[in-house]
């Protein structure tokens, strides 16, 4: 993977609007681990989205916990950005995700 910077931290949500009340963080981590959780994500064509200021609030959560209330706009703003980029991929036949 090419970077111009390096990762300082990453984190992972998963949300099923049929059985979580929210997002639920699933990975977390710093250096190597943050470059891995990228990795993983990017091999399975998961959505990687590059926001420091959420990664650093999500870093002091607990793993498998909701993600508070005070973060649900700004990851609802997120969400619709992957979920418009899904739409777009489906109906242009672009591959955003490599």
């Amino acid at each position: 993977m090419s970077k111009e910077k390096e990762i300082k931290q990453a984190a992972a949500l998963k949300y099923d609007p049929d059985k979580d009340i929210a997002p639920v963080l699933v990975a977390k981590g710093s250096g190597y681990v943050a470059e891995n959780i990228i990795k993983k994500a990017v091999e399975n064509n998961i959505p990687v989205v590059v926001n420091s200021a959420l990664s650093e609030v999500l870093s002091t959560l607990e793993l498998g916990s909701e993600i508070p209330p005070e973060l649900y706009q700004v990851v609802a703003e997120i969400l619709a950005f992957v979920i418009n980029l899904d739409s777009k991929y489906e109906r242009d036949g672009v591959k955003f995700f490599d």
